[in-house]
């Protein structure tokens, strides 16, 4: 009898679908307030943003905090 492989980068048991809630590029480019933080991210997430905004005409920085007031919005509500 062979040996089942597992492959670790399956899902495992049942999957369920969820409604994708968060926002495209293009909703991102709302002006708000903010508090200055620091905050380390990878490269390419910074120059998938950075090409964004020059296509929304938005700040980069704007746009990643929209997305993360969203993220909070979305489970502050659950």
């Amino acid at each position: 009898m062979r040996k089942k492989k597992i492959d670790h980068n399956m899902p495992i048991g049942k999957l369920t679908r969820i409604k994708d809630f968060l926002p495209s590029p293009d909703e991102l480019a709302i002006a708000d307030e903010a508090k200055k933080v620091t905050l380390v991210l990878r490269k390419e997430s910074i120059d998938f943003f950075k090409r964004q905004a020059l296509l929304h005409h938005t700040k980069y920085q704007r746009m990643i905090r929209e997305l993360v007031d969203r993220y909070v919005e979305q489970y502050s509500r659950q």
